[in-house]
């Protein structure tokens, strides 16, 4: 159910967050004051340099919606830029997510959502459909070679969990 990342109705949008979380947080709430319609893609890219910050993407359906979407996002302050910042976002809005909570199968995820591929991080091991993943409501996965492909890591009982946890611990957070 995948689709190419980089598509002639992309832009982004350059925003002074610096946290993964935060730009989540935006990106859902740009995308619900927009009114994105489902086909939509929101993806987030870390901007290195000097000014280190969180990039959004959006990748519409079609052209007049670009078209609307890029002059909602000036209206309200951002610099946007035609198509995307690199080619390795990392889908936050994407067909399907809301259907990816709870236990489901490897099969479930790839036929209800546009996610083309699951890898075990660190092997290489081609995953059974009938594996159990545990999403933990918050599945975030990563454009790789045209791909949207979603990361996992084994976890208790023989099941998977995404890599990326949905609420991280800061470094130190003990100190």
């Amino acid at each position: 159910m995948g689709a190419p990342f980089v598509t002639p109705h992309a832009l982004w949008a350059d925003t002074p967050v610096s946290a993964l979380r935060t730009a989540d947080h935006l990106l859902l709430r740009l995308a619900a004051e927009l009114a994105l319609p489902e086909g939509t893609f929101g993806c987030t890219h870390l901007v290195r340099g000097e000014r280190p910050r969180v990039a959004l993407s959006f990748t519409l359906p079609s052209e007049p919606l670009q078209r609307t979407a890029e002059e909602r996002l000036m209206a309200l302050g951002y610099e946007v830029t035609p198509g995307v910042p690199d080619a390795v976002g990392r889908a936050v809005l994407y067909p399907g997510v809301s259907s990816l909570t709870g236990t489901l199968t490897v099969a479930q995820l790839l036929e209800h959502s546009a996610i083309d591929r699951v890898t075990v991080l660190g092997t290489r091991d081609q995953l059974a459909p009938d594996t159990l993943l545990v999403t933990r409501d918050h599945v975030r996965p990563q454009w790789l070679d045209g791909e949207l492909v979603l990361t996992v890591m084994p976890a208790v009982g023989g099941t998977l969990v995404p890599f990326e946890v949905p609420e991280p611990t800061p470094c130190c957070a003990d100190h």
